[in-house]
């Protein structure tokens, strides 16, 4: 219910930040951006997860492919009495995964070809459990359109931009200092929204697949290796993406108040929490 009600807002959010971009080019601006709207705010729920797929270049894997991989899926949705959800691997070289889709009978679970290159299948066993984690608590919906909306957002700052450079509209109906406001506040808007969906999603999870898999040490030991990773290995991964990853993929590129605006908690914590049988204890 809790997930509903912040999904509802995201959405209600989303239509209403068009329209209000709309209202700079006037009544015309207006009508189209009701459209728009529309169609985004329904794009958001039903597509969101193919969004993220093919953001993440990731390519739908069958059994022969990755039998591993599959094997360890079967026997976390058999512990966890859920569907098989799609199965997919991105080429970026970082080891990451992620899960996403309107829930657990349309959803799908993504893992980097760096996590199998770099982790073995104990320690991915952890990362599939997190993800199998966001899945149970019915979270990946809320986590996907965070995305979209976020991606959105993005989009409105940088068409307000070219609109302010070339002088898009005409100047009765256009409302510069609204745009140069846009401009200026979407991505800071983009980013607050990705921190506030993703620091308290991950603790849960990660308390989630302990209790999953009945032991913390797989995750804890895979998150110590993806920690390194991620502040040394380039990642393949939309920024307006991050948020859905285990593992904040963004964590090697230089970006301005990095600690206030990360998306993810810190992995330190994360790591304490799995190793003291903290997620034993009832909530």
């Amino acid at each position: 219910m809790r997930n509903t009600a912040k999904t509802t807002v995201l959405l209600a959010g989303l239509a209403g930040l068009i329209l209000w971009i709309g209202s700079f080019w006037g009544q015309g601006g207006l009508t189209i951006a009701v459209v728009i709207a529309l169609l985004l705010v329904g794009g958001s729920y039903w597509f969101s997860d193919k969004l993220a797929i093919r953001s993440a270049r990731a390519q739908e894997v069958q059994p022969h492919q990755l039998p591993e991989y599959w094997r360890i899926m079967q026997e976390l949705t058999t512990l966890s009495d859920m569907p098989m959800p799609r199965l997919y691997v991105s080429p970026d070289p970082q080891p990451n995964a992620f899960a996403t889709g309107r829930n657990p009978r349309n959803a799908a679970v993504c893992v980097t070809e760096g996590l199998i290159r770099n982790l073995n299948w104990y320690e991915i066993r952890g990362v599939l459990a997190h993800e199998m984690a966001h899945i149970r608590n019915r979270d990946i919906l809320i986590g996907s359109v965070a995305a979209a909306v976020a991606t959105a957002i993005t989009f409105a700052a940088r068409m307000a931009q070219f609109a302010l450079i070339f002088g898009g509209g005409r100047d009765n109906d256009r409302n510069p200092f609204g745009e140069i406001l846009l401009i200026i506040l979407a991505p800071i808007a983009a980013m607050l929204l990705q921190m506030a969906i993703s620091r308290s999603r991950e603790y849960q999870a990660d308390r989630t697949a302990a209790r999953m898999i009945g032991d913390g040490e797989p995750l804890a030991r895979a998150l110590e290796k993806l920690d390194v990773a991620s502040k040394t290995v380039p990642s393949l991964a939309d920024p307006n993406q991050a948020q859905m990853y285990i593992a904040n993929p963004l964590a090697s590129r230089r970006m301005g108040f990095k600690g206030l605006f990360t998306t993810h908690p810190p992995m330190e914590e994360r790591i304490r929490r799995l190793r003291d049988g903290s997620w034993q204890e009832a909530i």
